[in-house]
């Protein structure tokens, strides 16, 4: 079960969730945190855990509106101008399952050019879905439609500003929240479906001021790291008690090495995608964007601090410092600890698949740290570097040839992961969305191009890289299309001229307009 959530249904449950939560429920299901901020049992000023307030899809329809605006807001133990969804820091989660429709329409009152992305989602590209080559500008109006296939895969995924050249600054300033596409218990042991579930959504800001700094944006400067946007809030837990726990980086640039002192992660999905072997890791490196459902089970009463351990991305790169996130206090009425499965998702694996091209994708920087290279050319939106076919199987090679680590994330189809510097990865447990590429080193991966077609992109998902040039446009090509050659320019009109891509702006669907 969800931890004290409160359904409010209908329209006046909804005016009453606006006025006292400041969101835009008006056309969407609503569910309101019922979580009382108790201070932390053990002394410390932390508050409880507070999961975000939820949209819910009825009938299999999410509608919502998004609001973009600078406000002033609570962020962890400070009030900061923040750029919010919806007057939140930490927006509401929006909770959906497979073979849903999604319909956001977002506005913007900032004024500079935003977008939206749904992180890991296997929805089309095109407009009115995820094409974020769009720009929403000041005072506009975008109206999204986005239909999840019914093969979409349970688990926790991220919607966040994809703005070319704006992303980092938007996320880091706060324009990130969570997506949970439900059924991820269906594949729980009985004695586990009801379980309690919190998102541990890791956000962190540096401080300008009276406002979170969104630029420039230096990743080894001093930030503070908040969980929901909350600083050190308590989570509790009963003796042998088992939780579910979204952990989600949804922060621009950094990393984060979770520990849990006498606790394991057991984890049974990466990327939103369930593993078929269950592992368990005493700790957990995760780059931004990247999340792990994990299972935790709590032993004798007593008080742990989920911390993020030091973390070192190498001699070019970034040394982040040991910090506290989280205390976790195990007390209450004992419970008797439910078996951790072995087994949990589907099987799946591309080891044998027939490989109708392989790629590689080479990732350079130049020696101030200011120009990001993917095989030798910066972004340009209106250049195609990458073709693939619909319905093949394609293998890539991506090369780290930096001094640092850099992360690879590709839009619209997941990833298995087959191998790390030359090591096999276990196909039961490799499908991701985000990875990180290592030091001088590679990874290799193989993808299958489902459903869509159209120009989507991958990059390193450190997003002061990504606005510093280390992004490319892929275009996925019907079967028997001709493929481009690599820096082939699209026509004038077609590519990232500030509106809606002409010849997909059918009425309320993606129409992009004053208001």
């Amino acid at each position: 079960m969800r931890p004290r959530l409160k359904v409010l249904w209908g329209t006046v449950a909804l005016i009453a969730a606006f006025t006292t939560a400041q969101a835009h429920p008006a056309d969407a299901s609503r569910i309101e945190t019922g979580v009382r901020a108790d201070r932390n049992p053990i002394g410390n000023p932390g508050p409880r855990l507070e999961d975000p307030p939820e949209y819910v899809s009825r009938y299999g329809v999410l509608q919502a509106t998004i609001t973009v605006e600078r406000k002033l807001v609570q962020v962890g133990n400070q009030m900061l101008y923040a750029l919010t969804y919806n007057g939140r820091y930490m927006p509401p989660t929006l909770r959906v399952r497979p073979g849903d429709v999604i319909q956001l329409k977002m506005r913007n009152n900032v004024d500079e050019d935003t977008n939206l992305h749904l992180h890991g989602l296997h929805v089309s590209p095109r407009p009115p879905a995820d094409d974020i080559f769009i720009a929403i500008k000041y005072g506009e109006t975008y109206d999204y439609t986005y239909t999840l296939p019914r093969s979409q895969r349970p688990g926790t995924y991220w919607y966040h500003s994809h703005a070319h050249g704006l992303s980092a600054g938007q996320v880091a300033g706060g324009e990130s929240g969570i997506i949970i596409v439900d059924d991820l218990r269906e594949y729980l042991p009985p004695d586990l479906k009801d379980i309690t579930e919190h998102v541990v959504a890791l956000k962190d800001d540096q401080v300008d001021g009276d406002a979170i700094k969104t630029s420039p944006l230096s990743i080894g400067a001093a930030t503070n790291r908040t969980v929901n946007g909350q600083q050190n809030p308590f989570i509790a837990i009963r003796p042998g008690e088992t939780q579910l726990w979204r952990l989600a980086n949804i922060g621009a640039n950094i990393y984060y090495k979770l520990h849990l002192a006498g606790f394991r992660f057991h984890v049974i999905a990466q990327d939103g995608h369930p593993v078929h072997k269950v592992y368990s890791a005493d700790s957990l490196v995760i780059a931004a964007g990247a999340r792990y459902d994990v299972l935790v089970q709590a032993g004798r009463p007593g008080v742990a601090q989920l911390e993020t351990l030091p973390y070192n991305t190498g001699s070019a790169g970034n040394q982040f410092p040991q910090a506290n996130l989280a205390t976790v206090v195990t007390k209450g009425k004992p419970v008797k600890p439910a078996a951790i499965p072995s087994t949990f998702g589907p099987y799946e694996d591309l080891s044998h698949a027939k490989i109708a091209d392989r790629k590689t994708i080479a990732y350079t920087e130049n020696a101030a740290g200011t120009e990001f290279f993917i095989n030798g050319k910066m972004f340009d939106p209106n250049r195609i570097d990458f073709t693939s076919r619909l319905n093949t199987v394609e293998e890539w090679t991506v090369q780290n040839n930096t001094d640092e680590q850099h992360s690879f994330h590709v839009h619209t189809n997941q990833f298995q992961l087959m191998s790390i510097n030359g090591t096999p990865v276990n196909p039961a447990n490799g499908w991701y969305d985000t990875v990180t590429v290592p030091v001088r080193g590679s990874v290799v991966v193989r993808t299958k191009f489902l459903d869509f077609t159209g120009r989507t992109v991958l990059h390193c998902h450190i997003l002061n890289h990504e606005n510093m040039g280390m992004m490319a446009v892929l275009d996925i090509v019907p079967p028997g299309a001709p493929i481009s050659t690599p820096s082939t320019h699209i026509p004038s009109g077609h590519g990232h001229s500030g509106h809606t891509p002409s010849g997909h702006t059918p009425s309320g669907h993606g129409h992009s307009s004053h208001g």
